[in-house]
């Protein structure tokens, strides 16, 4: 059996999932995994996981529908027990989407309800939370992929990231040192169960470390303050929402340490979070090929806007155009790239887009814009595809005139994108959620908080912004959108 080893030395007895082997540090509990009102013990979990694998073994690879139950977490738990890679289908996945995926990995069989028509005839194996066998076989080897994670890029159908067990392994020991995750925490989530966010991190963190789970099927102000947990993931959309609901917050006031990944958290947010709740919550950053590689730190203070510093085993550089690094100054903007154990093994069947992922020198390029301080505290500016905006000869990263925007006290949303400019070469456009304010008040408000040549020549007044699943916005849908007149 080939042992699992993390950064910090946890070696866990060589087992992925050392609370579903008879390994957690702590007693199991009835409800150590609570998926809404559904709940199970490790044991049982590991049983019941067991009568998957005993079913699918030696399958290529297995599809799970990712809905908010606990079967779901059988289905996942009994693919890693049988080392049958995993593919998880989105709830919300429309037919063609759902056939590229099943087509693409090469799943033969489903772990759940009945498929739908776009899955072909795939093997249906129920995946029953009450049903029981005893495991059996060795732990598969560290380079297994456990995972097989669909990421979609600007072009081209959505790729599959193949994520082996000691990646996820070496990930979850340096979060869990970072964020000083144990076994005396409950973890409280309610985020989709097909991304690292709410998969990664939010099942298999709690089974690694042996924290309790509590799912709450939606993340929703209301269920995060009834679930009285010590340690709460969320989007920056579920924080803004929370802050809304004073009481709701108020009552997290009780918690250990609230984490925001997935996008980036407006300061506005964060500010009130640390009035109403007395935590200043860590900010992370990662990727979907890369799992979390940057992340504040529980010992450490936070600064709004920041994604803290690499954690242990990562490497992370900022290079300019022509590939030479960039100071350490908290100032100027580079191209992320980071090394390192958590990295994903490939994209499945794309030889050359992986190739083409990685620098000469065997960086990944995360296509990331960013800064970095003296101290080695990281902040992410955007997609350099989307969010860094050359204007009249300067570089202005998108992020920070969101910031400047959300400042203003009338500001709910912000997003801000480039458009071609004849005389600037791109112009800066802002789409902003707002009551009794004008386009014209907010750029000239931006002017006086950063410098002149960063305030948006346009400002469109909006209802709303278009979000994905995981609250990140859609600014391609906003690009389309242009064609009205700035206000």
């Amino acid at each position: 059996m080939d042992v699992i080893k993390g950064e910090g030395g946890r070696l866990a007895q060589g087992r992925l999932l050392p609370a579903l082997a008879g390994a957690a540090p702590v007693a199991d509990r009835r409800d150590a995994i609570r998926i809404g009102d559904q709940s199970c013990s490790w044991e049982q979990a590991a049983g019941a996981a067991a009568a998957v694998a005993r079913r699918i073994a030696g399958a290529p690879a297995a599809a799970v529908p990712a809905t908010a139950e606990l079967s779901t977490v059988v289905a996942v738990l009994g693919g890693l027990a049988a080392g049958v890679p995993v593919v998880p289908v989105p709830a919300d996945s429309g037919p063609q989407e759902t056939a590229h995926l099943l087509t693409d990995s090469g799943a033969m069989v489903w772990l759940g309800p009945d498929p739908p028509a776009s899955a072909g005839r795939l093997e249906r194996v129920p995946a029953d939370p009450a049903a029981r066998a005893d495991p059996a076989g060795a732990e598969p080897p560290g380079d297994a992929v456990a995972l097989v994670l669909y990421t979609s890029g600007t072009t081209g159908a959505p790729k599959g990231v193949l994520l082996s067990r000691q990646a996820i392994a070496h990930d979850l020991d340096a979060l869990a040192e970072a964020w000083q995750w144990t076994a005396g925490d409950t973890l409280v989530h309610g985020l989709p169960l097909y991304h690292v966010h709410g998969l990664v991190l939010g099942v298999l963190g709690a089974l690694r470390t042996g924290s309790a789970l509590v799912h709450t099927v939606r993340p929703r102000p209301d269920r995060y303050a009834a679930a009285r947990g010590t340690l709460y993931f969320g989007v920056p959309t579920v924080w803004s929402r929370l802050v809304t609901d004073q009481p709701a917050a108020r009552a997290l006031a009780g918690a250990r340490l609230l984490v925001s990944g997935s996008a980036p958290l407006p300061v506005p947010v964060f500010t009130r979070l640390r009035e109403l709740t007395g935590h200043e919550p860590v900010e992370r950053y990662g990727m979907t090929e890369t799992l979390i590689t940057l992340s504040a730190r529980a010992d450490q203070p936070r600064t709004p806007g920041t994604v803290g510093w690499p954690l242990r085993g990562i490497e992370a550089r900022l290079v300019d155009d022509a590939g030479a690094v960039v100071p350490a100054d908290g100032e100027t903007v580079g191209h992320l790239q980071v090394r390192g154990p958590t990295l994903f093994s490939g994209y499945l069947g794309r030889p050359e887009a992986t190739a083409a992922a990685y620098t000469a020198d065997r960086w990944f390029r995360t296509g990331d814009v960013a800064t970095v301080d003296a101290s080695g505290r990281y902040r992410i500016v955007g997609r350099a595809s989307q969010d860094l905006i050359n204007t009249g000869g300067f570089r202005v990263g998108a992020g920070e005139v969101e910031d400047a925007l959300l400042a203003h006290p009338a500001v709910r949303e912000a997003a801000v994108v480039a458009a071609p400019d004849p005389d600037l070469g791109q112009r800066i456009v802002a789409y902003v959620v707002a009551e009794a304010v004008s386009g014209e008040v907010l750029s000239e408000f931006v002017a006086t908080t950063l410098s002149w040549h960063k305030r948006p020549r346009e400002v469109h007044l909006v209802d709303s912004l278009p979000r994905n699943a995981m609250g990140k916005v859609q600014k391609a849908l906003l690009r389309e959108r242009r064609g009205g007149s700035g206000q």
